[in-house]
């Protein structure tokens, strides 16, 4: 990536950097090196655009051989412990690969410093774009980020995001509401919920989908049929026996993560209790290892990767300075029926 040139042969110009390049064409650092570096991945009216601005400063690049600085996008989690995260970087890649992109995957843990130390590597590989699929970062680096004017798109976001981004995420609502509308028609009308961590939008809008559903059914809301877990086995695991030791029992639960499913069923075997002769279980995400647990489960499926995807193209039109087509997208949730939920066996 060419860095700084000087300016008229006789040095009377100052120097001028691709960084006040682009600050003035009001593009992207990444897509400024694009035209110096005669990329053809650059849309012809910001090509035109930034080519004008650098005959005008006199900018002459600075001889790099072929291959100095591969492009990169930088993919942030805030960890990676999870099939979920791996579904996201699989469509990544997939573009990336597409695109002669490469990808470099980091993951911070919810810890400031682990953050800062990313951020300073970001600055030393100059990325071209970054997906963020964690909103846990401190106000000091959203500045620097908007600072290093590099192109961000956010997956998932925990609320409305700090950062003036464009951000990818999933009908999650509706699907909180298909999935309980399933165990309805079947019969059901106690049915647990193992909700997600609250401080996530995500997890609010799987148990209002809920609620949405069992309201429109008559159904009243209770809450003591919920339990609260944080998207991993082991809170599915707790807070499936918290909602089977009720005096009233519910008949199905709804987990919303298929982790927290995993782990309810796992809580039901081991109290001797049959999925679904006994009690019916749905998860959310439709993670490719669940269409092999026992039984199968019935899930509401969240096009993780198709997420990573829309993510990794959107944030490489924004680096080739290009318009994208919606600042905020939610990809449909789809309800996926498998052997794990049946018809109550009482009333």
């Amino acid at each position: 990536m060419a860095t700084e040139s000087a300016g008229s042969e006789g040095g009377a110009r100052p120097k001028v950097t691709i960084t006040a390049i682009a600050q003035e064409a009001g593009v992207s650092v990444p897509t400024v090196s694009r035209v110096v570096n005669g990329r053809s991945d650059v849309s012809p009216e910001t090509r035109a655009r930034v080519e004008n601005l650098l005959r005008l400063h006199g900018y002459r690049r600075r001889h790099t051989a072929p291959g100095d600085r591969a492009a990169l996008l930088d993919l942030v989690f805030n960890d990676l412990d999870s099939p979920w995260a791996v579904e996201i970087i699989r469509g990544v890649e997939e573009v990336a690969h597409e695109d002669g992109v490469g990808t470099v995957v980091s993951a911070i843990h919810g810890r400031a410093g682990a953050a800062r130390q990313w951020m300073k590597n970001l600055r030393a590989r100059a990325s071209d774009g970054v997906i963020l699929v964690t909103s846990v970062l401190e106000p000091v680096l959203h500045e620097e980020l908007r600072r290093l004017n590099v192109p961000i798109v956010v997956v998932d976001p925990a609320g409305s995001p700090a950062l003036d981004a464009p951000t990818i995420g999933a009908t999650n609502w509706a699907g909180g509401m298909a999935a309980t509308e399933h165990l309805l028609g079947l019969g059901h009308r106690r049915i647990g919920f193992i909700a997600g961590p609250p401080r996530l939008l995500c997890s609010r809008a799987r148990l209002d989908g809920h609620r949405a559903a069992l309201e429109a059914a008559g159904v009243p809301y209770d809450q003591a049929l919920v339990a609260q877990g944080d998207f991993y086995h082991e809170s599915g695991f707790v807070g499936c026996d918290q909602l089977m030791d009720a005096a009233t029992p519910p008949t199905a639960v709804f987990a919303s993560s298929d982790q927290m499913a995993l782990g309810a069923i796992e809580a039901l075997r081991r109290r001797g209790l049959r999925v679904p002769e006994d009690v019916s279980v749905v998860g959310f995400d439709d993670l490719p290892e669940v269409r092999w647990s026992a039984p199968p489960l019935t899930t509401v499926r969240q096009p993780l990767a198709e997420m990573g995807k829309l993510a990794a193209r959107t944030v490489l039109r924004q680096a080739r300075g290009e318009e994208i087509e919606s600042p905020r997208v939610e990809l449909a949730t789809a309800l996926v029926v498998r052997a794990s939920t049946a018809a109550p066996s009482t009333p």
